[in-house]
């Protein structure tokens, strides 16, 4: 069950990266792109953070803010914070997601901490920041019309130090 648990989180990552459903940020944008975007000033976004841990991490984990607002075709910064309040060295991983979902496909991060391993030492605290963008194409989607609210969500979990994620079609010999 636990390895399943793990196993969960690079398949998770893949499905949902590549599709964008689930509420899942779409990967793969370019450089190029994110310069050469137009603002569309007339359409403010509220972003909302939001963050949890699995009952099992034992990390004090929460956004630093609350909300910011952006409009689609803008990059934008917010950090999270992370605190090991144990006396034991503790790495997590963390998920995301998007609400509502389908704004998923027009959530992008430019970077960001998720999917990675993260170790904290006893008592260490980090910030995390997540660069993001919305699409200037969210505001072309007649189903995005009436969304002026979307939720970012990341959940930490706890790993296991030198465990191996399985990635499919990856070998580990």
């Amino acid at each position: 069950m636990i390895g399943l648990s793990y196993a969960a989180v690079p398949l998770y990552r893949l499905y949902c990266q590549a599709s964008g459903l689930g509420g899942t940020a779409v990967a793969g944008h370019d450089a190029e792109q994110v310069e050469a975007m137009e603002p569309v000033k007339g359409r403010v976004l509220k972003i909302s953070f939001n963050a949890d841990t699995h009952a099992s991490m034992q990390w004090n984990f929460r956004p630093q803010q609350s909300e910011i607002f952006v409009v689609p075709g803008e990059t934008a910064l917010a950090f999270y914070r992370a605190k090991n309040p144990t006396n034991k060295p503790i790495i997590g991983i963390s998920t995301y997601n998007v609400v509502p979902f389908d704004a998923g496909q027009y959530f992008n991060k430019i970077q960001c901490f998720c999917f990675e391993e993260q170790r904290l030492n006893p008592h260490e605290e980090v910030d995390m920041p997540v660069f993001f963008y919305i699409d200037p194409e969210f505001d072309e989607d007649p189903r995005m019309a009436r969304v002026d609210t979307i939720t970012l969500s990341y959940t930490f979990f706890e790993a296991k130090e030198g465990q191996k994620l399985p990635l499919p079609g990856y070998s580990y010999n």
